[in-house]
């Protein structure tokens, strides 16, 4: 007997369902390693560089839904924390963490379970409400982000502003096109699989 994790809700979920335990724990696992491999494209800009991790970050909400999603972040921050070579540019640990990037970092499990909850309401389904979610998720990661530097680095909020979110906003929207653009192209090809088996 199969007991099933979680509704079909989301994308994901719908291809793999029934998506029991052990479906889940692997899927948590390799979205973290998704996450820590997106973390390796590194623009170095400034004091906080352009990653691809954004991007990961709210695909993995999207595409696990917001319990699954957050735990996907969890555990990749528990890993970079431990010292595996996980966090932008091969870096790690707890220092790393709370340093001056770790205010995007400490966000990344609410901006997916966020995006997740969007998701698992319908709004992966269609290109707009696809992007919304995933913008909102993206400003939970900017604000902290934002904050977080300002704090640490004793900067004044206009100018940590200019360095952790002005400077992102262009990159940011590309990556949220893009992600949002794969969610209602995913559903559209499952649905036809769906339709040819019948």
């Amino acid at each position: 007997m199969i007991t099933s994790y979680a509704k079909p809700d989301t994308l994901l979920a719908a291809a793999l369902a029934p998506l029991d335990w052990t479906r889940a724990v692997s899927l948590v696992f390799a979205f973290s390693l998704l996450i820590a491999l997106s973390a390796q494209i590194v623009v170095p800009i400034g004091p906080v560089p352009i990653t691809g991790q954004t991007f990961a970050v709210l695909l993995t909400g999207a595409l696990l839904g917001s319990r699954l999603g957050a735990m996907a972040l969890v555990v990749y921050l528990i890993e970079g924390a431990s010292g595996l070579p996980f966090f932008y540019g091969g870096s790690s640990g707890i220092a790393h963490l709370l340093g001056p990037t770790g205010g995007y970092l400490i966000a990344f499990p609410a901006a997916a379970f966020i995006t997740g909850a969007f998701a698992e309401h319908g709004w992966d389904k269609r290109f707009l409400t696809a992007a919304a979610s995933m913008a909102i998720g993206s400003v939970v990661v900017m604000l902290s982000g934002w904050a977080w530097f300002a704090l640490i680095t004793n900067t004044a909020l206009p100018t940590a502003f200019q360095l952790t979110v002005l400077k992102f906003i262009p990159g940011d929207i590309i990556k949220i096109l893009l992600a949002a653009a794969v969610l209602p192209s995913g559903w559209s090809l499952l649905k036809r699989r769906a339709s040819e088996d019948q």
